[in-house]
């Protein structure tokens, strides 16, 4: 039996290999022990905007708020408000109405129509894990919400939303209700380590759902160069170059997604997901040799790079 196992061991020991430990800082989940609210529970306002909200109506999950509609187009039903009797929460709540998103979401602004389409049929057939509100609703929506949504998204131009910073320390931060990474209140710097550590640049702005203004991406130094020798030549046989399927300046290229400005911890949750099996669908499959001897370093690295890019 012993001989058994140790063959065994042997077999497994090169397939357990290739799989990166999970990076826990990629994949933010509210903290148990939160800090003490700092909402007064009065309405909100943003500079410029007719609207005034409290908290309590930023965060309906029915009812997206929208403080300057001449950012966008108009915005169908089910981004707006989502579906009710259906469960299907709105579009806008999580990724905005300009679709620029927070770093627990995505930045789908001008994502392709029938790449947004795929996703939600990969969530719906169990292609795609690791989001359970995206596989909940997509169970529920119908392929006329889904096209609405995507032709609106796919229809906005991609705009400066992240700013990536080297550094060696960052602020200490907590993870709150949503898994939106917030910095601590008077607490302080740490080491940042092999991290990205994500805030937003003005709290109180992200916090009411305003999308006048985005994140900071905190990396480590040195990650951008490295992240672009990754990018740009494939780090003699460790990856293939990004830009033959994402495009030369890593803006998208036909069906193939941007991922030029896009939030770094996002692209590093996209690329652990495809390397150990929770992406799994048609064109996820063609990612996984990309990705396969990539260590969370090396993900941290293109992300980097990726995200300090113009989108």
């Amino acid at each position: 039996m012993r001989h058994i196992w140790c063959a065994l061991a042997l077999v497994l020991a090169p397939a357990l290999a290739c799989g990166a430990d999970r990076p826990d800082w990629a994949f933010p989940v509210t903290d148990k022990v939160q800090p003490p609210s700092t909402d007064d529970g009065k309405p909100k306002s943003a500079p410029g905007s007719s609207l005034s909200l409290t908290r309590a109506q930023i965060n309906d999950v029915y009812n997206a708020p929208d403080w300057f509609p001449d950012m966008h187009p108009p915005m169908p039903k089910i981004v707006q408000y989502g579906n009710k009797e259906t469960k299907v929460f709105a579009c806008a709540l999580c990724h905005l109405p300009t679709g620029t998103g927070h770093d627990e979401s995505a930045y789908v602004a001008g994502l392709p129509t029938a790449y947004v389409i795929r996703q939600m049929a990969d969530y719906k057939s169990g292609d795609r894990k690791g989001a359970g509100t995206m596989v909940n609703m997509a169970k529920v929506i119908s392929d006329e919400e889904i096209r609405s949504a995507a032709e609106y998204f796919a229809a906005i131009k991609p705009r400066q939303w992240i700013r990536v910073v080297e550094t060696d320390m960052v602020p200490k931060t907590y993870i709150s209700p949503g898994n939106k990474r917030l910095a601590l209140r008077d607490g302080g710097t740490e080491p940042i380590g092999n991290r990205i550590i994500e805030i937003p640049e003005d709290e109180e702005v992200v916090l009411n759902r305003d999308p006048r203004s985005g994140f900071i991406a905190y990396v480590p130094r040195g990650s951008i160069a490295k992240g672009e020798a990754l990018a740009t030549t494939g780090g003699a046989g460790k990856t293939i170059a990004c830009g033959i399927c994402h495009g030369a300046t890593l803006q998208g290229l036909g069906e193939v997604p941007a991922i030029a400005g896009r939030h770094p911890d996002y692209i590093v949750r996209q690329l652990w997901s495809v390397q150990n099996g929770d992406r799994t669908g048609t064109w996820d499959v063609l990612m996984k040799a990309v990705v396969d001897k990539l260590s969370v370093d090396d993900m941290l690295a293109i992300a980097a790079y990726a995200g300090s890019r113009t989108p």
